[in-house]
């Protein structure tokens, strides 16, 4: 799977820049609030500095997984265009050192994660990288295309096992918390599928476009919006949720709703007419929507630490 050309690295020695982008650090990003937030929500707390550990710990587990990604997928990120700066393609970064970076991390995080809270928060991290690397990377993404769909629950994990860390075990809610990113995940990569066909079309990944047309992923999209949407409105009614979750969950959802319907209606001629305008906006509006989401949960621990939540809408 792999070119001599990727183990090629170039004159410059490289710099820890291009290490730490071996992590994914955008993708970290998301994974660092989500869990952040599943911890602060979750009704046992933790000590602030065990919490900053636990935090930081699901960071590095989340960081090892997108190293292994990469060292993995070195063949496959150099012919797309949105990958082929990454570290290991452009040279930068052998793929021997990312596989040693991600294991290392991978197990200093999951080692440390239990040492520090529980070993249930470890176990479900230990599983999260597992099933990112192993199950989605190594084996969905490259065979089915149901592999954005299975392959979400790996970005879906975060905010459970930061409940679980203070917790110790799983919940309603930290379940809740999961099933909306595990079913944002679809629209949000089909809809950037659908004007990045090409890439997938290159790199022989097996997304819904290249497998069954952009006329379908559009279909796609709209059915699992209006279920993300039921979840999403479902959530409010839960310990986690109150009146900032409640407004945020009706505002953006019947936004997205909207974007969905509107992608559903078009056709190809349409989209390639104004360079996939409103596939691109929609796109867009996925990546506020789960921030907003996490972020109205917790506004609402705030407001209920005030004296001023609902605790639950029903």
């Amino acid at each position: 799977m792999t070119d001599i050309s990727l183990q090629t690295l170039t004159e410059d020695e490289p710099q820890f820049g291009d290490y730490f982008a071996l992590l994914k650090p955008r993708v970290m990003t998301l994974v660092v609030f989500t869990a952040f937030v599943g911890l602060l929500a979750a009704p046992d707390g933790l000590h602030p500095f065990v919490a900053f550990c636990a935090v930081l710990f699901i960071a590095v587990g989340g960081g090892a997984s997108g190293a292994l990604n990469m060292w993995w997928d070195a063949d496959i990120d150099a012919v797309m265009r949105r990958t082929a700066k990454r570290p290991i393609p452009s040279g930068r970064v052998s793929r021997d050192e990312a596989l040693g970076i991600g294991l290392t991390l991978s197990g200093f995080s999951v080692v440390f994660l239990g040492l520090a809270t529980n070993w249930v928060a470890a176990a479900l991290l230990a599983f999260t990288i597992f099933f990112y690397v192993v199950v989605y990377s190594m084996w969905l993404k490259r065979s089915t295309p149901q592999n954005i769909v299975i392959g979400g629950a790996a970005g879906a994990f975060p905010p459970m096992i930061g409940w679980a860390a203070a917790t110790g075990g799983v919940s309603v809610e930290s379940v809740l918390m999961f099933a909306l990113i595990f079913m944002w995940t679809p629209p949000h990569f089909w809809a950037l599928a659908l004007f990045m066909r090409s890439d997938y079309d290159d790199a022989g990944v097996p997304m819904l476009t290249v497998t069954h047309g952009r006329p379908a992923t559009r279909r796609h999209i709209l059915i699992y919006t209006l279920l993300l949407a039921a979840l999403a409105l479902a959530m409010a009614a839960t310990s986690v949720g109150g009146p900032a979750y409640l407004l945020c969950a009706l505002v953006l959802n019947a936004l997205f709703v909207k974007g969905a319907v509107a992608i559903w209606r078009r056709d190809e001629v349409q989209a390639e007419a104004d360079n996939y305008a409103v596939e691109k906006r929609f796109f867009k509006l996925s990546l506020l929507y789960l921030f907003a989401h996490f972020g109205a949960i917790l506004a609402d621990q705030a407001l209920a630490a005030l004296g001023l939540g609902f605790g639950g809408l029903f």
